[in-house]
């Protein structure tokens, strides 16, 4: 069966742009970056998604367009024989899998937000009654049940009508929607009291927030961050890069989605602008909402920014279900629509725990006091999957017992625009490994010193046997069959 393919390389690019810009720009980014520091969050922030993220995220592409495969069969299709890389697949199996099991369930709030914001329910409310409103979501099981349902059905609806027809036509619209939304409500909040002190915050460095944090912490939050808000790693983009032809030069699409993606990060940073800016996940169900019933027009502008926060969290997770559906055709040769049928039902199913974790399992906390089931799975794949994913993918990429360099650059420089320099081969094959490792376990020790020597060698034995096992698939420990 012959590949689909976009109609147009704009669709490529907000397409793919849709699949990073999600919540990890307008959600996760604003109180991350209160947390750690501000500006200095920002800088650091800055440089991963430069000499990290763009070329991560063309090596994700450059393994789609060339292999015209799901990850679940892109290395088997550019591996040499009798070598492992395909042991690789897991990772963005799993990953793409773990992933949708909270975010739908976020992406759910968003939606029933929207609607509540709409129909008045915040009018007039008081800072108490809008706070209790949020805890009693979380506490109303068939709510939040509904609600992941509802936006698991409307996101496989689209993917069921195909590429063109139903996941490019109305990621497009959601997208282009999405900015001019974006843009109205950034300009609508610089003018609203205390914006001064907001943009201040985000253009001034603050040093002992990073001190406060730990550098190791803020560094990893930074470098999790730049993999989280492109979805790197887990072959997410590299789907599309399977469904792209060979008329563009792949690190210039890579730049032009990053760009995007930063673009919409920073923008919504303005949306906290005048209110605390460390305020936690509840910036977006508590603060804002506040915010927004203290102000003429509260209902217009607060039903605005949850329909542009339910399009953000929409259009990834209707990219990441193109990457479900595409792991049973490339795996089993199963149709889109079994696909659906089949995967649908399996996702809301996968997405009870965490949904589950907030009331009626509220008493599991596996990261600790006051953790959630979802702090586990968002722990997995932000600070696990996606960083040894994407280093997975460099090392494919660049050594000779994989891909390797030369048929990389080959794939990436066909067609027109921006090249990547061969030049950069050294740091790209070793420097950004050594990178990705060095972070990824000093992360860990960072996030797990405080609560004991026991929990902290438990846990970096598991980062070590997770790492071991990227490095065991590429051939560098273990004996090599090839």
């Amino acid at each position: 069966m012959e590949r689909e393919s976009f109609k147009s390389r704009m669709g490529f690019i907000l397409v793919s742009a849709g699949c990073a810009i999600g919540l990890g720009n307008v959600w996760k980014f604003p109180y991350i970056c209160g947390q750690y520091g501000g500006a200095a969050f920002i800088l650091i922030y800055l440089i991963f998604l430069v000499i990290l993220g763009i070329p991560v995220l063309t090596c994700e592409f450059a393994v789609g367009r060339a292999s015209r495969r799901s990850v679940a069969g892109a290395f088997e299709k550019l591996e040499p024989r009798k070598t492992r890389w395909h042991g690789l697949k897991a990772i963005g199996i799993i990953g793409c899998y773990m992933l949708m099991m909270f975010y739908t369930m976020v992406g759910g709030w968003m939606l029933y937000y929207c609607l509540r914001s709409v129909r008045g329910d915040f009018d007039g409310a008081d800072p108490q009654m809008i706070s209790n409103a949020f805890s009693g979501m979380l506490a109303d099981v068939p709510t939040m049940i509904l609600w992941t349902v509802i936006i698991c059905v409307i996101g496989f609806a689209v993917c069921f009508f195909g590429l063109k027809s139903g996941i490019e036509r109305i990621s497009k619209l959601m997208m282009i929607a999405l900015l001019v939304i974006m843009v109205v409500l950034a300009i609508h909040s610089i003018t609203m009291p205390g914006s001064g002190e907001g943009i201040k915050f985000y253009l001034v460095p603050d040093i002992d927030k990073i001190i406060e944090n730990g550098i190791g912490n803020v560094v990893f939050a930074a470098l999790s961050q730049a993999f989280f808000t492109l979805s790197l790693g887990v072959g997410a983009m590299l789907i599309f890069g399977s469904y792209l032809d060979k008329d563009q030069k792949l690190i210039g699409e890579a730049v032009s989605v990053t760009s995007l993606d930063t673009f919409v990060a920073l923008t919504a940073a303005c949306f906290s602008f005048g209110i605390q800016p460390d305020s936690g996940p509840n910036l977006i169900f508590v603060t804002l909402p506040n915010i927004f019933a203290g102000i003429a027009g509260g209902r217009i502008w607060g039903g605005l920014f949850f329909l542009f926060m339910s399009f953000a969290a929409l259009t990834t997770i209707i990219a990441v279900f193109e990457n479900l559906l595409a792991f049973n055709k490339d795996l089993f040769g199963w149709s889109r629509g079994k696909s659906v049928a089949i995967v649908a039902p399996l996702m809301v199913l996968l997405s009870m725990p965490c949904v589950l974790g907030f009331n009626l399992l509220s008493d599991i906390q596996p990261l600790g006091q006051g953790s959630t089931i979802m702090d586990l799975e968002d722990f997995i794949v932000s600070n696990n999957l996606l960083p040894l994913g994407s280093l997975g993918y460099i090392l494919f990429c660049t050594r000779s017992n994989g891909w390797g360099w030369d048929n990389f650059t080959d794939e990436a420089n066909t067609g027109r625009g921006l090249g990547i320099s061969r030049s950069l081969k050294g740091y790209v094959s070793y420097g950004i490994p050594a990178i990705i490792m060095v972070i990824y376990l000093k992360g860990y020790y960072d996030k797990f010193a405080p609560m004991g020597n026991v929990t902290l060698i438990c846990w970096m034995i598991v980062a070590i046997l997770l790492l071991t096992y990227v490095l065991y698939c590429s051939g560098i420990i273990g004996k090599r069959n090839n």
